[in-house]
């Protein structure tokens, strides 16, 4: 039997990078996988990948900076497979990256928070309420934070801060539901190959494809195992948290990061 066998899980975010690699890890161990983003030609073929493979897939086109959007999101996924029974929040925007802080306006720190922190806690909200109510009650949250979140980042500041707001909501809807059996976790992702590091490396380095890649290589020698992660590493600690032998587990921020911020920890 696999670990996942007729679990349902939601995932957002889960049309490239770590969430695609999330979904596609699920449906490998069995689960009913609902993927959620904005973009319907590629969750149309993430989709398609997991069916192909064997998996249950449905993707669920959503627009995570609208509250009904969001709300909805669920009560289909409920609609569909009869429950809720692991949840990860793992879409992002890289607004509020690349510039210094007064450099920033409204509408930038407006769409990041909406994004990358509102849709964590209206996730969470409509997930546990759908958790409270099923039977039997519980289930299991990760929130994708980041490096970023565990202490300002040059140049980022507006995204830092969304990411240390996902970490604070974890610990908290953490203690405020374990006694319900719904446990939150975190996991704190820091470089990986995904769409959104090599676009901000692109925009770094200019459209100068040889300064992208020595800015890679930078970015790799900051790291101990001196590479970038594969998104199905991180996609491992997902499944961890989620799966039974997390039982234990809530409330915990798990880094990924190849040792990275081992240094400052």
């Amino acid at each position: 039997m696999r670990t996942f066998d007729g679990r349902v899980v939601l995932i957002t975010g889960g049309t490239s990078g770590i969430g695609r690699a999330t979904a596609q890890a699920f449906a490998r161990e069995g689960a009913r996988v609902a993927i959620a983003a904005r973009g319907v030609d590629r969750g149309h073929a993430v989709r398609d990948e997991i069916q192909h493979a064997g998996g249950e897939c449905v993707f669920l086109p959503t627009d995570l900076s609208r509250v009904d959007q969001i709300q909805s999101l669920v009560e289909q996924t409920v609609s569909l497979y009869g429950r809720l029974d692991c949840a990860v929040n793992n879409a992002a925007t890289e607004v509020g990256i690349l510039k210094p802080t007064a450099d920033f306006n409204e509408e930038e720190f407006d769409l990041a928070i909406a994004v990358n922190l509102k849709a964590v806690w209206l996730g969470m909200k409509y997930q546990i309420s759908q958790m409270l109510r099923q039977t039997p009650v519980g289930g299991a949250i990760v929130n994708t934070s980041s490096l970023n979140g565990l202490g300002g980042a040059r140049m980022g500041s507006i995204y830092s801060a969304t990411k240390a707001g996902v970490l604070a909501f974890t610990k908290s809807a953490a203690q405020e539901y374990a006694a319900n059996g719904i446990r939150v976790n975190a996991l704190v992702a820091g470089g990986f190959h995904t769409p959104m590091l090599h676009g901000l490396l692109a925009k770094m380095s200019q459209g100068d494809p040889a300064a992208e890649q020595e800015l890679e290589a930078q970015y790799q020698r900051m790291i101990p195992m001196n590479r970038l992660g594969d998104p199905a590493e991180a996609a491992e600690a997902v499944l961890w948290l989620c799966s039974p032998a997390a039982s234990y587990v809530t409330g915990h921020s798990m880094i990924v990061d190849g040792g990275w911020s081992a240094p400052l920890r």
